[in-house]
């Protein structure tokens, strides 16, 4: 295909397309109605998407990260601990490194736990130096979270090493059935926009019916026929994932006032995250690939049963 054909073969679809937005333009209540219900199925799993992005970073600063302690041997002192803790800093798979002293961690177990006279019949602090450390995300998986604790236990400086490896299961396990629902939901959600755009369309050839019949009568061939019908499907799929992005953000704009107030009961600056670029991108892409693909089921099923007569 030489260059001239190219631009007649554009030309061709920009005429095509601009004549199918036009004709749906025409009959606003009807597309909007469509559009509307195809923008609120792909809203629902890309909302719940989204939703479990927010509770994994919300949770990635508290319960979710793989919190592990290290307990120090008692004969271990406070310039010695304290070196310890600059040498975890320097760590590549660590994101903090606090040192706690037992004389600080005796007068808060004191306050908080009830017996503090008989704590003070003890001759002796006998709580250790602790560090707290806590992994980068990427590290706080079960698996990577274990390699961790059997290299700090190598320490010499170390009595013994804690990590609530439970908890960290119980999240990523979690965290990963909610994951395959928002999947299971989207592709459910997704069938349905198939269908809708598949109605749509075969109501769309069956109005058109008699116009079928006197284009093939003079000559127009199947692909030329189906061309709009495919361009109404791309404009029913990128309208349906231009609202969905709408509602979502709408929704997310909505619930961040009241989930600030919320953060700032607890003391945190956690924000809810926006769509992201990647997830818009899939978000348009894939409505636009729906509605395609169910104009084009449409098409090849109801426009070879039109025969002229």
């Amino acid at each position: 295909m030489n260059r001239r054909h190219l631009n007649t073969w554009l030309l061709r679809h920009l005429q095509v397309a601009l004549a199918s937005l036009g004709r749906l333009c025409r009959a606003p209540l009807a597309t909007l109605m469509t559009v509307a219900v195809i923008g609120i199925a792909l809203a629902l799993p890309t909302g719940m998407h989204v939703a479990l992005s927010n509770i994994q970073q919300l949770a990635g600063g508290w319960d979710g990260t793989a919190t592990l302690s290290l307990f120090l041997k008692q004969e271990v002192g406070e310039k010695q601990a304290m070196q310890l803790a600059d040498r975890l800093r320097v760590h590549p798979q660590l994101a903090t490194v606090q040192l706690i002293d037992p004389d600080l961690a005796l007068e808060e177990f004191q306050r908080l736990s009830g017996f503090e006279g008989a704590l003070q019949a003890l001759k002796k602090n006998p709580l250790p130096t602790v560090l707290v450390i806590e992994p980068h995300p990427q590290q706080s998986t079960p698996e990577a979270a274990e390699a961790l604790l059997a290299e700090f236990n190598q320490l010499t400086e170390v009595d013994f090493t804690q990590l609530d490896l439970q908890w960290v299961r119980r999240f990523h396990a979690i965290t990963e059935i909610a994951q395959r629902g928002v999947m299971v939901i989207g592709l459910l959600l997704g069938l349905a926009v198939l269908l809708i755009v598949g109605n749509t369309i075969r109501l769309e050839i069956q109005n058109r019916k008699s116009e079928i019949e006197v284009t093939k009568l003079i000559g127009g061939t199947d692909a030329f026929i189906r061309r709009p019908f495919l361009y109404n499907g791309f404009w029913y799929g990128l309208s349906g994932g231009i609202l969905a992005w709408l509602l979502v953000t709408l929704s997310l704009w909505a619930l961040n006032e009241p989930v600030e107030r919320l953060a700032g009961l607890y003391h945190s600056e956690f924000d809810l995250s926006a769509i992201d670029g990647q997830t818009l991108g899939f978000l348009l892409l894939g409505s636009t690939l729906l509605g395609l693909f169910g104009s084009w089921i449409a098409v090849g099923r109801h426009l070879s049963s039109i025969e002229p007569s």
